[in-house]
């Protein structure tokens, strides 16, 4: 496959990778940093997830469609932590985890 096939789910993959970054910097200046552990955790792993997805697709690695079947189920799991939470910087991220979710679903 060609990168342009993969094009809208690598951009999906960037968004989310950047805005679960930005939810866990921002959970991280909450006043109850403890209560935010799990979306933390769940947004550290799911930036790595999709970075990782974005890169495989954008090299036309055989590997591509297994990481972004596993990216899909941690994007999801993200979204439902952030989903719990009614912060903006959650709720931006929630939506863009489920984005990226329905695109590496596709693939």
């Amino acid at each position: 496959m060609k990168n342009n096939d993969y094009q809208k789910c690598i951009e999906a993959c960037l968004k989310c990778a950047s805005m679960c970054n930005y939810c866990a910097s921002s959970c991280l200046k909450e006043s109850d940093v403890a209560m935010m552990a799990k979306c933390i955790q769940l947004d550290m792993e799911c930036s790595a997830l999709c970075y990782a997805a974005a890169q495989l697709m954008s090299l036309g690695s055989d590997k591509a469609k297994d990481i972004c079947k596993l990216c899909a189920e941690v994007c999801q799991k993200c979204a439902d932590e952030c989903g719990k939470h009614e912060n903006e910087h959650c709720q931006e991220c929630a939506k863009a985890c489920r984005e990226c979710a329905a695109e590496c679903g596709k693939m």
